[in-house]
């Protein structure tokens, strides 16, 4: 008898093994499936959500950080209203593709959720929302750029300091150089 329940116990097995739990569990509820609340929230509000870990972490800094460490960089009253000019155009633009990604994030939801998704339309929506991407990245990477052209190699040095960015660069600005495209004047 006891032979007989640890063998149906022991067949049983496999099948409950295979009914694991997705990692998609409790998602199915969100508006955009796709979207977490804080996906949504960051990019309506042009947050960076990471996009120009690149040139963060090679010293070239972000106009809003940059902004926030003003009087530890010493940024003149110049400097400070350029960096205020980039984080506001960068905020605008961000907002803006923010909003058309989650447009087309939605459409495709729906596509899906009305079960009228096929194949032409999910390529086209799929690469809208692609390209849309690639223009969200690109604005927070080319304020970065901006960034870097308005601050000193010195200020520069001094912010991945105090961003705990020391020792990590591989750009001239920490061992004493320039980025290519100069710093200007500053």
């Amino acid at each position: 008898m006891i032979t007989r329940i640890l063998l149906a116990a022991a067949l049983l097995l496999p099948s409950v093994a295979l009914a694991e739990v997705s990692p998609y569990a409790g998602q199915e509820s969100r508006a955009i499936k796709a979207l977490s609340q804080e996906d949504i929230e960051g990019l309506l509000q042009g947050n960076g959500m990471q996009m120009a870990k690149p040139a963060e972490l090679n010293s070239y800094p972000g106009p809003r950080h940059a902004l926030d460490l003003a009087s530890e960089l010493g940024l003149t009253s110049q400097q400070a209203a350029e960096l205020e000019r980039v984080r506001a155009q960068m905020a605008a633009d961000a907002q803006r593709l923010g909003a058309e990604i989650l447009d087309a994030e939605e459409a495709l939801d729906r596509l899906f959720a009305e079960r009228t998704a096929d194949p032409a339309t999910v390529d086209a929506i799929a690469q809208k929302i692609g390209a849309m991407q690639g223009r969200l990245r690109a604005v927070h990477l080319k304020a970065h750029l901006d960034t870097a052209a308005i601050l000193t190699p010195h200020q520069i040095r001094e912010y991945d300091a105090l961003r705990g960015y020391t020792g990590t660069a591989s750009s001239g600005v920490p061992g004493g150089g320039a980025h290519k495209g100069g710093h200007g004047g500053h």
